[in-house]
């Protein structure tokens, strides 16, 4: 597959000013050569890499000129995929675009599968696993601090931090094979196993260091779904409105004016936050109404939080009641707005008797508030860690699963030295947690997960 010359449009499809087209692979240059006219005459694919050639993709078979093009020629191992790499920067149309891709295809090249080309970079070493992941991270940030941590994982520094960690554990087992393999006596020592239980403490609690981040590196990573329900008329799409600095959602003093989930997205305090703001939960005979009130219970049970709004004016009523105890299985921040037109009304401790949340008193529509819950929404879901605060925050799942399982087989062996067990049984979970670590840098990596992970790429990446 690495012998391969691959090809794919790099660009977002589309109209645009530039549109590139990569290939990569051995014959990379001869493909190019055949398409590509210099406008000055000169033999460019013996020149110096890193360098831009002005000139014409030409159709050989017909000698039709397809596009004025600037040639972008990066030569093996000094490129993104450390082969040979020549990216044709035409213009950015659908045509000229699958013309010159369609030619590269004719003369030798083979169409690119999903992320093949940072494949190909992490399986010719210029990437690790959790540099290549980050690359799509870094694609897909919708904050700045979600780029910060895409862009730190990018340089390396979860993959030095794990790498730390699995020469320590590496140690570890070198010496307890070395005592299985030649045993002095027939016991370990009780002052070498606590050495050895010492040396993967250290590692274990580094690993739970790493975890304690990493619900906070996923939302920043993911995002947040945010569920804004209450009764009819509370000021629910006043807050979505709020919070967009935009009048997105209807308001009107009608009960009842939305009737469908209506969904945008902000970024809070760095965090990038799906807004959905649902149908007043009520019971009703309107069918339309009916069918977004079953949507809204919907959302709420997707939801990664919700925000009950409920009316000062009014106090607590059987329909707030019946909000609460719908999100009262999801994290929840109670908000009792109008408090402008109610100051006396539903107090947080009234709140409180029926659900354990933090409550905020608002009056959205004159702003008042709004500060405080952007606030306390981003302490609730980032529980302290701080992109740009914290050196490294883990973001990704996969890495996040396999830290778990690392420690767990820690402890384990941990508990086996501590119990005298033979270093046989204690060395197989040393080696459990040293494949483990080693899964989210790549070290110990099946092609299952490798087609998984890159699968999510685009082509042309």
């Amino acid at each position: 597959m690495l012998h391969d010359t691959i090809a794919a449009i790099a660009t977002p499809p589309g109209e645009g000013g530039i549109g590139i087209v990569r290939i990569s692979g051995p014959a990379a240059l001869e493909i190019a050569g055949r398409l590509f006219r210099p406008a000055v005459a000169q033999d460019w694919r013996s020149g110096p890499g890193y360098r831009l050639y002005y000139g014409y993709v030409v159709d050989p078979a017909t000698g039709e000129t397809v596009d004025e093009v600037l040639l972008a020629l990066m030569r093996a191992p000094k490129s993104y995929t450390r082969e040979d790499v020549v990216e044709i920067n035409g213009h950015g149309g659908i045509v000229p675009l699958r013309r010159i891709l369609q030619l590269v295809l004719d003369y030798g090249a083979r169409l690119a599968e999903p992320g093949e080309f940072t494949r190909r970079a992490f399986l010719n070493g210029r990437l690790d696993l959790a540099q290549a992941e980050a690359i799509l991270d870094v694609i897909r940030a919708r904050t700045d601090n979600g780029l910060r941590i895409a862009v730190e994982q990018l340089r390396g520094a979860l993959s030095e931090r794990i790498g730390v960690l699995r020469n320590t554990v590496l140690g570890v087992l070198a010496e307890m094979e070395a005592g299985i393999d030649f045993p002095e006596e027939e016991d370990v020592p009780q002052t070498e196993a606590d050495a050895l239980i010492g040396r993967l403490q250290e590692v274990a609690d580094e690993c739970g260091r790493l975890l304690a981040g990493a619900d906070a590196g996923r939302v920043y990573r993911e995002g947040l779904g945010v569920a804004i329900v209450g009764k009819p008329n509370v000021g629910k799409s006043s807050l979505l409105n709020a919070l967009l600095r935009e009048a997105r959602a209807i308001v009107t003093d009608v009960p009842g004016t939305t009737r469908d989930v209506i969904e945008e997205t902000v970024n809070i305090r760095g965090i990038p936050v799906r807004l959905l703001d649902t149908a007043g939960l009520r019971e009703t005979e309107d069918t339309v109404e009916r069918i977004g009130v079953a949507r809204t219970r919907s959302v709420v049970a997707e939801a990664d939080l919700v925000l009950a709004v409920l009316d000062a004016a009014t106090g607590i009523t059987d329909e707030d009641r019946e909000v609460l105890a719908v999100a009262a299985a999801k994290p929840m921040l109670v908000v009792i707005n109008k408090i402008d037109l109610a100051p006396a009304g539903i107090t947080p401790e009234a709140v409180r008797a029926f659900v354990k949340a933090p409550v905020l008193r608002m009056a959205v529509r004159e702003g008042v508030g709004l500060d405080k819950l952007e606030e306390t929404i981003a302490e609730l879901v980032l529980g302290g860690h701080v992109a740009g605060r914290d050196p490294i925050l883990v973001s990704n799942v996969r890495h996040k699963n396999a830290l778990e399982r690392a420690r767990r087989h820690l402890d384990e062996a941990r508990a086996a030295l501590a119990g005298g067990w033979p270093l046989e049984l204690a060395a197989i979970d040393v080696r459990n947690a040293l494949d483990a670590l080693g899964e989210i840098t790549g070290t110990t990596v099946s092609d299952d997960l490798l087609d998984r992970i890159f699968g999510d790429f685009c082509i042309g990446k």
